[in-house]
């Protein structure tokens, strides 16, 4: 913030970039009113009578809110230049619970701001397709309604919604990425690395989505989107369609944000026009959504929040799988239907009431959130399966509740500047697997985790920022008495367990330190926990006691040592980071007998991310990334393997190339690496063991353009696989199996109309 000077009955000012190129439409705010709008030229005038409290805020798109302080005396023009927005400078929430300057967190952190969002959901709406393209360390896409084995650095993540987890961490569904539509979030925050700060089921790191914010000046805005999605090379029955409407605005101290998308996806076919095999797929696919948020601001230091939010996709398919052969001949589409539910996700509700108060004890911030999560998974009908006997088709319940009391204070210690923020985590966890037709797979699972905690930050030295904080999660699942499923005719294979309760007691730690003095080199070295009570229902699922306490339940705790840095050269911008992550109890899913078994063998994971970009000019910039990671199981003798292609991604490169050769156009071409790897070794059947298969590199190129007609409208076309490349995705070679050895899509256009207001 600067003070600029006005003794003129209105200020004239001229808002510019940083080539001293004028920026047009930039607002000029005061008191939550929009006083003035720039033109062409990146000139407006203002009434001094319409500066409230001497403060005035300029905003644009793509470029740094930025608020001065007015004084009422001398010059009446002012020429003020916009800083691009820079995602160095970005304010991050989710790494600590609060906003925090990026350069002072002493973790990787990878922040998708909207714009980028945008650009890449002109591409492929799908949110795992756009953090798989982009999120260095977290596994591609796997072109299904499923994010299996798009793990983020060789583990699971923890997806949040605003804070609310999706995940599902006592039996994993695998659809926690695809939890909202790509046009109801304002940003992504990508936090890697165990670390325990919201709980449950995040040894590789945490995906927030945080959602649309209502503007700060008193205004009425709305975007509105149409548009279709079809194969231009074998255009029949792959034609969809999309239409989607946000409202959001603010009168005085109320705000809102309203609106919703519905998606049809059609036929998906391979580059050689051939029909996809429909297992986990997304063709003849239909995905809701719909968005409430609403505001009050009490006063200056005091508002209240209610958010919700819906998501559905369920897959209504006209065409069935005809399986392949593994490593010969792909599975395909033949057009049929399939008995029983559609598969997908019947519904994903989520609703949070938040309150929160700046100057709670003078300078002491609260944040009190209650939040509830109630999601479906339903998986596609099989005619027989090695789990049960018969037909069926299971379906995934979790309904959690929690409160989240979370609080910030600022202090000194020896003169030297400091903060702690603690509080109070509440979370019940009821989540269950059941047959469509009533049989119980998994058994109900009822999880109550009460978590204190505490993160202190000191600025120890000038510069030297020191991160330190301790969590105590206490929980307990209670599971009744159950059954297991039955695996042959009259009730053959099931066994009687007696329920009762499993005690957790954990503490986890994390410390860190930072050093941002300098921009051009921006080191950060940390250690850091995780908790995860992970796949206990298919340890459950798969008991052969005859009691729970005859089970081996323990968590897993995960240990995360990184060292990294980031930098800032002139137009260059590079970030690293090198980690382990171990844990003395894994859960590497292995097949054993026909069944994937959760091995609880020590675990060493490690690897690297590298990503850069350099701006040639205003309109010129390119970039990319590197991540590599690899993992290994560790037996009592010695010996040691390899954990599989559901848990460790080969490793990924991207690059991209963005030019704007006017205010008007903005193209993206993009490429998309998926190295090779090769670790296991044919069984004693002459095949692959489940999740063992070797990886072939995939090269997929992408295209993203835009064209601005005017400030109001816009027309953006996006090209997913532009050479057409005939493939096999990563997940579809791993796996080993014939009816997963599915084609990825061929090449698949998108054209979005966008109305702005």
């Amino acid at each position: 913030m600067f003070t600029i000077n006005i003794k003129a009955q209105s200020l004239r000012l001229k808002i510019e970039n940083e080539s001293k190129k004028p920026i047009a439409n930039a607002a000029v705010s005061s008191n939550n009113k929009i006083i003035g709008t720039t033109n062409l030229s990146g000139e407006v005038s203002v009434l001094n009578a319409e500066i409230k409290n001497n403060t005035i805020i300029i905003s644009a798109p793509d470029f740094q809110l930025l608020s001065y302080t007015v004084n009422p005396e001398e010059q009446n023009s002012v020429t003020i230049v916009l800083n691009k927005e820079n995602q160095l400078d970005e304010v991050v929430i989710t790494a600590g619970r609060k906003q925090e300057n990026i350069n002072t967190i002493p973790s990787s952190v990878t922040i998708m701001s909207q714009k980028e969002i945008q650009q890449q959901s002109s591409i492929n709406s799908n949110l795992s397709s756009i953090l798989g393209n982009v999120i260095p360390g977290l596994g591609t896409t796997t072109n299904k309604a499923t994010n299996s084995g798009q793990t983020l650095r060789g583990r699971q993540v923890l997806v949040l919604i605003d804070g609310i987890p999706q995940s599902t961490p006592l039996m994993n569904g695998n659809r926690d990425i695809r939890a909202i539509d790509a046009n109801a979030i304002e940003r992504i925050e990508v936090i890697k690395g165990a670390t325990s700060i919201y709980g449950n089921g995040s040894g590789g790191g945490i995906i927030n989505y945080i959602t649309k914010k209502s503007p700060l000046y008193n205004s009425f805005e709305g975007v509105t989107t149409v548009g279709t999605t079809f194969n231009p090379l074998h255009g029949n029955e792959t034609f969809g369609y999309r239409i989607s409407q946000f409202f959001n605005g603010r009168k005085n101290k109320f705000s809102y944000v309203l609106g919703g998308s519905y998606d049809y996806t059609g036929l998906q076919r391979d580059a050689k026009g051939t029909p996809l095999g429909q297992t986990d797929g997304l063709s003849n696919s239909y995905q809701t959504n719909a968005f409430v948020k609403l505001g009050y601001d009490l006063d200056e230091n005091t508002n209240f929040k209610v958010v919700y939010n819906f998501y559905g996709s369920t897959q209504k398919a006209k065409y069935i799988s005809q399986a392949g052969v593994y490593g010969q001949t792909p599975t395909i589409g033949v057009r049929g239907s399939e008995p029983g539910e559609n598969a997908g996700t019947p519904y994903n509700h989520n609703f949070m009431f938040t309150f929160s108060k700046n100057n709670l004890f003078r300078t002491t911030q609260l944040d009190v959130s209650a939040y509830l999560n109630s999601f479906q998974s339903m998986n596609r009908y099989v005619q027989s399966a090695s789990a049960w006997y018969g037909p069926g088709q299971t379906m995934i319940n979790s309904n959690k509740n929690g409160t989240r009391i979370n609080l910030n204070t600022p202090f000194t210690i020896a003169s030297l500047p400091s903060e702690i923020t603690y509080g109070l985590d509440v979370l019940n966890d009821v989540t269950f697997q059941d047959l469509v037709d009533g049989r119980v797979y998994i058994p109900k699972m009822d999880m109550l985790n009460i978590a204190p905690y505490a993160q202190l930050k000191v600025d120890v030295l000038e510069n030297l920022i020191f991160k330190g904080g301790i969590r105590y999660e206490n929980a307990t699942v209670r599971v009744d008495d159950f059954n297991t499923i039955a695996t042959g005719a009259n009730n053959t294979g099931s066994i009687f367990v007696e329920g009762g309760k499993i005690p957790y007691n954990a503490t986890m730690f994390n410390a860190g330190l930072r050093f941002n003095k300098y921009e051009f080199f921006n080191p950060f070295v940390s250690f850091s926990q995780a908790f995860a009570i992970n796949e206990l229902g298919r340890i459950l699922r798969r008991a052969n006691e005859n009691t729970i306490e005859s089970l081996e339940t323990d968590p897993i705790i995960t240990n995360n040592y990184e060292v990294g840095f980031s930098s800032k050269l002139y137009n260059l911008n590079v970030t690293a980071a090198y980690y382990i992550s171990t844990s003395k109890l894994g859960a590497n899913l292995v097949d054993v007998g026909g069944y994937l078994v959760a091995q609880r063998e020590p675990e060493n994971v490690k690897g690297y991310e590298i990503a850069l970009d350099y701006r040639f000019s205003d309109q010129f910039n390119v970039g990319g990334s590197y991540s590599y990671v690899e993992g290994k199981a560790k037996f009592d003798d010695g010996s040691s393997v390899y954990l599989n292609g559901s848990r460790i991604a080969p490793p990924k490169a991207t690059a991209f190339a963005t030019y704007k050769p006017s205010a008007d156009w903005n193209l993206q071409l993009s490429w998309v690496n998926t190295g090779c790897r090769d670790r296991f070794e044919l069984n004693s059947k002459g095949k692959y063991n489940n999740s063992e298969g070797p990886i072939a590199t995939v090269n997929l190129v992408n295209f993203a353009g835009s064209y601005s007609f005017n400030k109001n409208w816009s027309l953006n076309l996006g090209i997913e696989n532009l050479l057409n490349n005939y493939y096999y995705p990563t997940v579809s070679q791993y796996r080993a199996l014939d009816a997963e050895y599915v084609l990825g899509t061929g090449m698949t256009t998108t054209l979005n109309l966008r109305y702005k207001f």
